[in-house]
């Protein structure tokens, strides 16, 4: 995605309009967290992170589009990254979007954006193990052709269910926005059929909690946790008090599932990690008329819904943009 430079003026602009204390209340961390800030400048477009289970306080991650077949691994402790992995056996990535880590100790990785709003009639997910050394390599990944049984959608988040090892994908949709089930195994030789199983908000990544117990999703202003039943997301879910990121990309667990992820696109951007205990907040009904989100941005004291509500505004018109541009550049 392409947005940042236009959303982030538009974000100050807004911020710049609410009194000191929405402001704070809508960028601050929870003191004592492991946030942290990707420091090194070949990431500059952050669009999925994934927990290292055999590296602690190491998280995976990948730029949106234009960089390559690359995969990063960032330690947490420094900001810095610590290998750069190199897949070989694919394609050309076209829109990398999210990564996840299985039960098999391998890494997912998501090409399943569509810069033409959803008319690629497949998209792809690659795989490879995690490397048990860490440092540059490059590696042979396997390559996954993915159809959805409902035709072409745009999606910016892929979950791997850590007991089952099935593969879930949500699709990203002002309106319109579902959970899509994969095969019980993904083939190879064959395209794998995604079926919608369940309606979403508006998601730009998600990740399921490491017991498998509960999934988060995230969007540009809220993110939610729903517990996780046969398969299925139940009821309306809680709604988690996510910071304001501006182009916020990102979301995974903390590998002891004690913390959110929260992270978002940009040079030198920022993770940051919000303890569940913290992060929890008890759920909301929607109102009527609610943006994409489906659940309400948080009102703090000093008129922040109003804030909130002109920067909708403002990123909706930059949405817009875009989406122009970006259809311009694919017809050139």
């Amino acid at each position: 995605m392409r947005l940042l430079p236009l959303s982030s003026a538009s974000a100050v602009l807004v911020l710049a309009m609410l009194p000191p204390s929405s402001a704070l209340a809508a960028g601050s961390e929870v003191p004592g967290a492991s946030s942290f800030t990707i420091t090194d400048p070949r990431i500059k477009e952050s669009s999925g992170l994934a927990a290292s289970r055999i590296h602690p306080g190491v998280y995976w991650t990948h730029n949106d589009s234009d960089d390559g077949p690359y995969v990063y691994a960032v330690d947490s402790a420094t900001g810095r990254t610590v290998a750069r992995v190199t897949l070989t056996g694919i394609g050309r990535p076209r829109d990398v979007e999210a990564i996840s880590l299985g039960p098999d100790g391998q890494l997912y990785v998501g090409d399943i954006g569509d810069n033409r709003d959803g008319t690629w009639d497949h998209v792809w997910i690659y795989r490879f193990a995690e490397p048990k050394q860490l440092g540059d390599v490059t590696v042979k990944a396997a390559q996954f052709t993915v159809r959805y049984a409902d035709g072409p959608r745009n999606a910016e988040a892929l979950m791997v269910h850590p007991v089952t090892g099935r593969v879930y994908i949500a699709s990203k949709h002002e309106s319109t926005g579902g959970l899509y089930e994969g095969p019980e195994k993904l083939s190879a030789s064959e395209p794998n059929v995604f079926r919608r199983v369940a309606d979403v908000p508006w998601v730009t990544d998600g990740a399921f909690s490491p017991d498998g117990g509960r999934l988060a999703l995230r969007g540009y202003f809220t993110a939610r946790t729903y517990a996780w039943q046969d398969g299925r997301p139940q009821g309306e879910g809680d709604r988690v008090d996510a910071p304001w990121q501006g182009q916020a990309e990102s979301v995974t667990y903390a590998a002891d599932g004690s913390a959110l992820m929260f992270g978002a696109e940009g040079g030198a951007s920022r993770v940051i990690a919000l303890p569940l205990a913290a992060a929890s907040a008890s759920a909301a009904p929607p109102q009527p008329g609610a943006g994409p989100d489906a659940s309400p941005v948080p009102e703090p004291p000093g008129g922040f819904g109003k804030g909130a509500l002109v920067l909708a505004g403002a990123l909706a018109l930059a949405f817009a943009a875009k989406r122009v541009l970006r259809r311009r550049g694919s017809a050139d």
